[in-house]
């Protein structure tokens, strides 16, 4: 059976028409479906902050995968093995620590300038101890009997994960469309309102308020569909489980999506965007990856 990141291609086919279907609906209903569902709850927030953590403890998963992989291959890629390992684990923490850093320091109480920068140093080793018990956990959950996959599954994950990333941060620049929580400080929000093609690039600059398309934080939502990729080199894998993670990732991801317009920061265009543009990302590399694999 022809298979996309572990699953079914059926299972590709659908994520994808759901999310031309969400833009579809988006570029009519786009301002009112937010009207309809935008209100702030602490809930939400708490959500929107932490939520995040799931996907990202895909890359030191991903990080134990390169380690294992490569200590199978031989002592003389020990050092590669360990660098890979740490790699994965530091991009955890730097991408945490860099998005929802400022809400973890406000909880240990650091204000820039007058606390002590050890404040500023816990609140970053709050991250590292959060995403420690990865690696331990999927060194030891690993099939190491064919190094190759390993290999290809964890450099597929930091490969696209960083593409995405940086993709969107360039889209968002491409768009500069204002943001729904924006919108509503102004007297009147739908004058400024734009639609995703009414594009003026570069107008974001460093304003976060005018970075709505795509969602970033879907991007982030969306590794979770490496998911069955990752089951599918452990000991116990197998063509169900493979099929459960998807379906936590989707259930994952349409929870993620509703918050980010339940908590004024995208309209449904900038959710379907973000996760169709990650998800065949993830698709194209993990394919790549997995085709030479076999092939070697």
């Amino acid at each position: 059976m022809k298979r996309i990141m572990a699953v079914p291609v059926s299972c590709f086919w659908a994520v994808t028409a759901v999310c031309l279907f969400g833009i579809l609906v988006g570029s009519f209903c786009d301002f009112n479906i937010n009207v309809a569902l935008a209100n702030k709850t602490d809930l939400g927030a708490f959500f929107a902050t932490y939520g995040s953590y799931f996907s990202y403890c895909l890359y030191p998963a991903a990080g134990a995968c390169l380690y294992v992989g490569f200590r199978k291959k031989g002592e003389r890629f020990r050092l590669l093995a360990w660098t890979l390992l740490i790699l994965g684990f530091f991009m955890a923490v730097y991408y945490s620590n860099s998005y929802n850093g400022k809400n973890v320091r406000a909880l240990f109480g650091y204000v820039a300038g007058e606390s002590s920068p050890l404040l500023s140093v816990l609140s970053w080793l709050f991250w590292a101890v959060l995403y420690a018990w990865v690696p331990f956990v999927m060194v030891r959950l690993l099939d190491d009997n064919n190094p190759n996959k390993l290999i290809a599954v964890g450099a597929a994950i930091l490969v696209a994960g960083i593409a995405a990333d940086n993709m969107n941060l360039w889209l968002k620049q491409v768009a500069s469309r204002p943001r729904y929580k924006y919108l509503i400080t102004l007297d009147n929000p739908k004058s400024e309102f734009r639609n995703w093609w009414q594009m003026i690039p570069n107008l974001a600059g460093s304003d976060d308020s005018f970075k709505s398309w795509p969602s970033g934080n879907m991007t982030i939502a969306s590794m979770m569909f490496s998911l069955p990729m990752l089951a599918d080199v452990t000991k116990k894998r197998s063509d169900g489980r493979n099929l459960r993670c998807f379906i936590v990732a989707c259930l994952f991801v349409l929870l993620y999506g509703y918050n980010r317009i339940h908590m004024t920061n995208h309209f449904l265009s900038d959710v379907c965007f973000g996760t169709l543009i990650t998800y065949l990302i993830y698709a194209v590399v993990s394919k790549a990856f997995l085709n030479g694999a076999e092939k070697e």
